[in-house]
């Protein structure tokens, strides 16, 4: 009763005279709930005569004896202990009855019956009935409240036992795996106690490995893995973990270990140094007895990898890494004193960065005032904060500096530096366009340059356009000459003579063609995936010479084959063909050579393709396709699905999308979302998305051309609680399309309750919906009527006109009938 003294002593008389809820558990609803979630207890409140009048709202749980929640207006609530901040009253605009109760941070312990009680103040306790009667079942997911050590030693011949238990709604199973096989009893080794101990009586050498226990339930599972060594080498137990830290700041790296014996020795190592004799680390770094580093301070040099490596002797030492990674302002390294830019080219005068977090903007002065390059003409900053001249010109010509930022703010300016403007080199000597020789010849290609006036001679070098090195056993070169002897058929190609100096670096470019060779090898080769061959197509490397023509073959295998295949190419000269009889969703290697008199020429680089997959063809095919094009919010029709396989479809060949990314099911109040996130590739071409998914059976469409290439998202809301679907998102282009991957998610059972309710609402508004349907077609009909009169009567008085006015026409209306157009689902009606 102390309980009940801070309440109104009218309370007395209402819990007297209360109006318990009508029937009894047998009419009660049943609820499930999830440990930590919330709950809503609706309870209506059914007034007298329909007049609204003073209540009082008690909710009791059968077994306690307190109420858990008592209201009445105006006065102080109660709260049963332990209900405390967890119940309230509903609010009353809330969907839910005036009686209705919200549980919160549901425990396990809320489990049981509850009910709701109604009392009307001056009213007889049988005069009306509320409330109603609830079963509330919290289902927990699985924890573990017993699991054996992380690191069990022993010694062969020993005895061990790995006991592992688990509470949760419903109970949850043990089951225990071996290095990831499930155990299997017998021999030495046993499961007993409802699976929650694993006995071994003779430890063995097969029996050393790492055990797993699974506790799972229809919530969910949790494992726990211990590892059953002998005695010997030391074991990390708590490894070192990713740091990040502010430049002055202090940084420990924790490395644990145990070992049978226990004389663990750590050492530390900086990438592949050890950190006692890295230079800037010595007067900061220190290792502690229990094995952990400390750097103290930490500098921006310190960014790196982390190693330790445990050992006591026996066995292998162990190790573990991590990373740090120390955040500063950004600054400038380097300041030049004189940086120069070539009159009327492009240039760039840099600022010279480091910065962690990456450098975010910079800012530049120009003879010491402020510089805005977005609102000045050929000027642009760089991403990398260096600014870039697009065409320099004298008055680019000034003492600049540079000030850069990042998340953690900025180290100051750079130092001054003289921007000067000079005339960059000019060549005086050019190689001819091409140079032509034969086999086993010579050829000398020309070419000199001329500094400005107040600038140095620009040095002269030569290189292949291609990256290949020059033959310097071949070659001479004099002032700027080259001189290449013995031509071979790999010196066929692109020249540069590149002149530099430390204005700007220029360049001119020559074709030397080695005639009387084999082919050199083809290239930008290509292909056109379909289902069962490969299209492909190439450019002609060089023939050898203009009087030589060539042919090619393709060579072709399955991906880790060993063997080629080989298909000349027909007609002669011809530079595509198809290769049929392959395998679906196969990938392949492909390469082409040419052939003239002389011989075989060089392979291609290899290309690699994969045949297209073999799709489910969707259900009812040609009805989709038709409600596909009649729901379509895009222009144009949507591509056809040509069928080449029984029971399996593929696009026609063309460009497509990428695959989308990182598709995910989430649920929310009124059903599941699926998002995704568009190709990284070619996400141009997309025209719509499709969604395809299965439980037990074979894929299915969820949507048809629904989902617009802009939208990566779909809501769902009739999935069956208790089931598992597997999703995939499909991006199509015109002629083409790609797949996600495969993602599962499990609908918990839960949801079949939200079905219920949800299909209850859905009923009650399509009735609704009728009767305004109906109503609007009486009215329809009426007026459709009226018009009908009123046309019957202007043919008569039209009529009655004519006569009066000597038989002549009635002029023509210039108002134009509306027309009015009602849409219903996929079908569009015109109304007159």
């Amino acid at each position: 009763m102390g309980m009940y003294a801070v309440l109104h002593p009218l309370f007395f008389v209402i819990f007297i005279a209360a109006v318990y809820c009508w029937s009894g558990p047998q009419d009660a609803v049943h609820i499930t709930a999830i440990l930590g979630e919330s709950v809503v207890f609706n309870c209506p409140v059914d007034f007298p005569a329909d007049q609204p009048v003073p209540y009082v709202l008690q909710w009791e749980k059968k077994g306690e004896e307190i109420p858990i929640y008592i209201w009445y207006d105006s006065y102080p609530t109660h709260s049963g202990e332990g209900y405390e901040g967890r119940v309230s009253r509903v609010s009353q605009d809330s969907p839910y009855g005036l009686a209705s109760l919200n549980l919160t941070n549901i425990r396990e312990s809320d489990q049981g019956w509850y009910e709701c009680k109604v009392v009307f103040l001056n009213r007889l306790p049988n005069s009306h009935k509320n409330g109603t009667w609830f079963h509330l079942d919290v289902h927990a997911p699985p924890r573990f409240s017993v699991t054996p050590e992380d690191v069990i030693y022993v010694n062969l011949g020993d005895a061990i036992i790995l006991n592992c238990q688990a509470e949760g709604t419903p109970a949850p199973v043990i089951q225990w795996y071996k290095d990831a096989n499930p155990v299997e009893p017998g021999g030495t080794s046993g499961i007993f106690n409802d699976g929650t101990e694993l006995r071994i009586s003779n430890i063995r050498h097969e029996d050393i490995g790492d055990y797993t226990c699974i506790a799972k339930n229809g919530e969910g599972q949790i494992s726990h893995t211990a590892r059953v060594i002998i005695a010997g080498g030391a074991v990390i137990m708590v490894p070192p973990s990713n740091k990040t830290k502010l430049e002055g700041e202090k940084v420990q790296f924790t490395c644990e270990a145990k070992a049978l014996p226990g004389n663990v020795t750590v050492r530390w190592w900086k990438e592949t140094t050890p950190v006692k004799q890295v230079a800037s680390l010595e007067t900061r770094v220190t290792v502690r007895r229990d094995g952990s580093l400390v750097i103290n301070p930490v500098a921006a040099e310190d960014t790196g990898q982390y190693t330790c490596q445990v050992s006591n002797g026996i066995g292998e030492p162990q190790s573990a890494s991590a990373y740090l990674s120390v955040e500063y302002p950004a600054k400038v390294t380097f300041t030049p004193t004189v940086q120069y830019l070539p009159f009327r080219l492009g240039g760039v005068v840099q600022c010279y960065i480091k910065a962690n977090p990456p450098l975010q903007y910079v800012t530049w002065t120009k003879d010491k005032r402020l510089l805005e390059p977005y609102q000045t003409k050929d000027i642009v900053i760089m991403n990398n904060g260096s600014l870039l001249f697009t065409r320099v010109n004298q008055n680019h010509q000034g003492r600049y500096t540079c000030t850069p930022y990042n998340a953690q703010g900025t180290q100051g300016s750079s130092g001054p530096m003289e921007v000067l403007v000079r005339k960059p080199p000019v060549f005086t000597v050019e190689p001819e366009p091409l140079y032509q020789r034969k086999v086993g010849e010579s050829v000398e290609m020309h070419c000199d340059a001329q500094e400005a006036e107040g600038t140095q001679k620009p040095i002269i070098q030569w290189q292949r356009k291609d990256g290949l090195p020059l033959q310097k056993a071949r070659l001479r070169v004099v002032g700027g000459n080259i001189t290449i002897d013995s031509l071979r058929r790999t010196d066929f190609g692109y020249y540069h003579c590149v002149a530099s100096n430390e204005v700007a670096t220029i360049v001119t470019s020559t074709q030397l063609v080695v005639e009387g060779t084999q082919p050199h090898a083809p290239y930008n080769l290509t292909a056109v995936p379909g289902d069962f061959s490969v299209a492909l197509s190439w450019l002609p490397g060089y023939s050898g010479g203009p009087d030589y023509k060539q042919d090619y073959t393709v060579w072709f295998r399955e991906s880790g084959e060993s063997d080629w295949s080989t298909i000349p190419v027909t007609p002669s000269g011809s530079t595509q063909i198809t290769v049929h009889k392959l395998n679906p969703g196969t990938t392949y290697e492909f390469q082409v050579i040419g052939k003239n008199p002389l011989g075989d020429g060089m392979l291609s680089k290899v290309l690699t393709v994969r045949t297209l997959e073999l799709v489910p063809k969707p259900e009812n095919s040609s009805s989709s396709r038709k409600n596909a094009s009649q729901s379509s919010n895009m222009d144009g029709p949507l591509p056809v699905k040509p069928t080449t396989t029984e029971g399996f479809y593929n696009p026609p060949e063309g460009p497509k999308p990428g695959p989308p990314r990182n598709v995910t099911v989430t649920e929310i109040s009124n059903g599941f979302v699926i998002t995704w996130q568009a190709p990284l590739e070619k996400a141009h071409l997309i025209q719509y998305y499709e969604i395809k998914y299965k439980t037990d059976g074979p894929w299915k469409t969820l949507n048809r051309g629904q989902v617009r290439p802009e939208d990566t998202s779909y809501l769902v809301k009739n999935l069956v609680g208790g089931r598992t679907y597997h999703f995939r998102v499909l991006a199509y282009s015109a002629k083409s399309y790609e797949s996600s991957d495969e993602i599962k998610f499990p609908v918990p059972a839960r949801v079949k309750h939200k079905a219920i309710t949800a299909g209850v609402v859905g009923g009650i508004l399509f009735f609704i919906v009728a009767i305004i349907l109906s109503v609007c077609a009486v009215k329809i009909c009426n007026k459709r009527k009226r018009r009908k009169q009123e046309k019957e009567y202007n043919m008569v008085a039209c009529r009655v006109t004519d006569v009066r006015n000597g038989g002549q026409t009635a002029p023509v209306s210039q108002v134009p009938l509306k027309k009015v157009v009602a849409s219903y689902r996929d079908y569009s009606l015109e109304l007159p």
